[in-house]
């Protein structure tokens, strides 16, 4: 008896710190990661690149206890563009067939007011990893799809220097500036599923009588 209510007590010691924690699936069939860089110093490019797999654990009792990870597909990059985005996927910009991924780490989640947080991470990129830090919105409030699944959403945004990545192709214009833009904005619209909790361990019997 002393053995059950010891395995008990500690249970219940035990349940604050993962009963308001729940894991997320991103869905990329809707979700989004897209870029703007600057062209020619006068207009915007747009871009678009597919979301191979991501998670995220929320702690909805202490949200900067929360955790993401996600991956995305470099041969999938679409500026709308085929001859650029064969560009973009050489040796001078993404070099696709090297470096088949770009991923997102995070390493620490901060309030910065209400449903707004700031979200640092290891952003790996061209080969190369750089503290990153995401202005993020959300996460929105539960909802049901039409399948039951319970989903939310998230928008993040974060500008980074591709230079600082080893993306630093090129050419100067006659009248001054370059071709492209060195800043890179990035935006992110995610949808995630909520997953089911994993089964509870069964209690632990107690000891026969003698």
């Amino acid at each position: 008896m002393k053995l059950f209510l010891k395995s008990a007590v500690a249970a219940a010691v035990l349940v604050p710190s993962f009963a308001f924690a729940a894991t997320y699936t991103i869905d990329p069939s809707h979700s989004t990661a897209e870029f703007s860089v600057k062209h020619l110093m006068v207009s915007n490019v747009k871009g678009a690149i597919k979301l191979q797999s991501g998670s995220i654990n929320l702690d909805e009792k202490d949200v900067t206890k929360s955790t993401v990870e996600a991956t995305l597909d470099t041969s999938t990059i679409n500026t709308n563009e085929p001859k650029r985005d064969e560009h973009l996927k050489s040796a001078d910009f993404f070099d696709a067939a090297k470096y088949p991924t770009i991923t997102f780490k995070s390493t620490k989640v901060a309030k910065a007011g209400k449903d707004k947080l700031k979200v640092t991470g290891d952003f790996t990129l061209h080969g190369v990893t750089k503290p990153v830090v995401l202005d993020v919105t959300g996460p929105t409030a539960e909802a049901k799809d039409p399948w039951g699944n319970t989903v939310r959403g998230v928008e993040a945004t974060t500008t980074i220097n591709r230079k600082d990545f080893g993306l630093s192709w090129n050419k100067a214009l006659e009248t001054g500036g370059v071709a492209v833009s060195e800043d890179v904005k990035i935006t992110l619209n995610l949808e995630m599923k909520k997953e089911a909790p994993a089964a509870a361990a069964p209690a632990a019997a107690e000891p026969a009588k003698k």
